[in-house]
């Protein structure tokens, strides 16, 4: 790192019309040899949660054995076995907080919504929903209180669902993973267009900024002007750190003007779909993906949930030889077809994900990088989704949390130990207390 006298501050933005783009850490933000240096540059923990549906076969998910740094990785977990140093596997952990005798049907709905909160949701078609504070939010409330979002929540389904979603259950529980408080369910974007606005934009009705980005001209040739001046103020190591953080998001510019375009100028399918979201599952993954790594990257925001699918997809996946329904072959009745089709999915899944972790490895932050710094937590609400029941849950956490996080390791508890205790222990380790969750016993130990 280069040594100046001089110091930006690190929430230094550049401002033009109708935009405010922050910046990653630059050398110029740390004060020379001072102590303001040492808390400048002191690792920032982020925080994200990615939740996959319908379950996951057990023993492609989990490494046989008793834990430990030994372990074979299963068919699902190979798409991280270049990342193997970043990993944890979590074994026996159990959301038995959403379970009820007397609930019946809606199964899906109460794995979906009480996922991080441990909290069986009231069951109810009404506004008078109830479910619990997530996990993420208790993050939040500390990690979201210096940023420009306290959180960011992304999907990759709509959430125009309303009503009766499954047995009497509101759409609610299923449209969203993160709950601000109790009865306020948080809505998760799925436009990437809205999200380059959330992340980028400045003032405004989201109407308004939306027409302003319809235009060819970049976010970016509004704040020339303050690009200009800050290279005056920044040595050569700090010019290619703006130079290639900006070009990372002129490309999401025009991946999302160009799905815009095939948009206006293909035919689209039955249902009309929102401007800017791609029709291919991947590149919408990715866009919000990438996205989010350049929320991170600018300390826009230090947490966030994302669906990778909502519960009872029914998404297909040809591309990958996966015809059928995603809910459908979850139900594999031991039918080796179906087993062999519902561990595609999840295998395809984990790839995506894997894409980002690759992305948090390469992009550089103080000393170290993203992935350094952040943890994540990739997962779903069921164990076996043939069994619709929320115990021994696939967990996978990634990344070393500033330290907190050791990788390459395969922990295996008692089971039906609450997935809570793992909530606290997460939270502990971004800097959160909170006395309990739920059916939570305590955090974790060894983690």
């Amino acid at each position: 790192m280069i040594v100046t006298q001089k110091s930006l501050s690190r929430r230094t933005v550049l401002r033009g019309l109708g935009a405010t783009v922050a910046l990653p850490l630059l050398d110029a933000m740390v004060p020379a040899l001072s102590a303001a240096a040492r808390s400048v540059t002191a690792p920032v923990p982020r925080l994200a949660f990615f939740y996959v549906p319908n379950g996951m076969l057990p023993h492609n998910f989990h490494p046989q054995g008793n834990g430990g740094s030994d372990f074979d990785l299963t068919p699902v977990l190979g798409p991280l076995a270049s990342y193997r140093d970043r990993m944890t596997v979590v074994t026996g952990l159990s959301n038995s907080g959403v379970v009820s005798p007397n609930e019946g049907g809606g199964v899906h709905t109460r794995a979906h919504g009480g996922w991080l909160n441990g909290i069986l949701p009231k069951r109810t078609e009404g506004a008078d929903i109830r479910a619990g504070k997530t996990i993420d939010q208790y993050a939040a409330d500390k990690l979201g209180a210096d940023t420009a979002l306290r959180s960011l929540e992304l999907t990759t389904e709509s959430n125009y669902q309303v009503g009766n979603c499954e047995n009497g259950y509101s759409c609610a529980y299923r449209n969203s993973t993160s709950w601000l408080t109790p009865t306020t369910p948080l809505p998760h974007e799925r436009d990437p267009r809205v999200v380059f606005q959330r992340l980028f934009g400045d003032g405004g009705s989201v109407e308004a900024r939306l027409a302003q980005m319809k235009t060819d001209r970049s976010i970016l040739d509004s704040v020339t002007d303050s690009i200009h001046r800050l290279e005056r103020k920044v040595g050569v190591h700090d010019r290619a750190t703006v130079d290639e953080y900006l070009q990372s998001i002129r490309a999401i510019e025009r991946r999302i003007q160009h799905t815009e375009e095939t948009n206006t100028t293909t035919p689209l399918p039955a249902v009309d779909q929102p401007a800017g979201v791609p029709d291919d599952y991947e590149e919408h993954v990715g866009l919000l993906q990438d996205m989010l790594v350049l929320a991170f990257q600018a300390d826009i925001t230090r947490v966030s949930c994302m669906q990778m699918a909502r519960e009872t997809s029914g998404r297909t996946y040809p591309n990958i030889g996966v015809p059928e329904a995603h809910h459908t072959v979850s139900h594999h009745q031991q039918d080796p077809h179906n087993i062999a089709q519902y561990t595609k999915i999840s295998q395809y899944q984990m790839g995506l994900f894997a894409k980002l972790v690759e992305k948090m490895r390469n992009t550089p932050d103080g000393d170290g990088t993203l992935l350094d710094q952040a943890i994540l937590l990739h997962g779903a609400g069921m164990g076996d989704g043939d069994q619709h029941t929320p115990y021994n849950l696939p967990i996978t956490l990634m990344g070393g949390g500033c330290g907190q996080l050791s990788g390459n390791r395969h922990l295996v508890y008692d089971m039906h130990t609450p997935f809570m205790n793992l909530g606290l222990t997460l939270l502990e380790k971004v800097g959160v207390k909170v006395d309990s969750i739920s059916d939570s016993t305590g955090p974790l130990t060894g983690v």
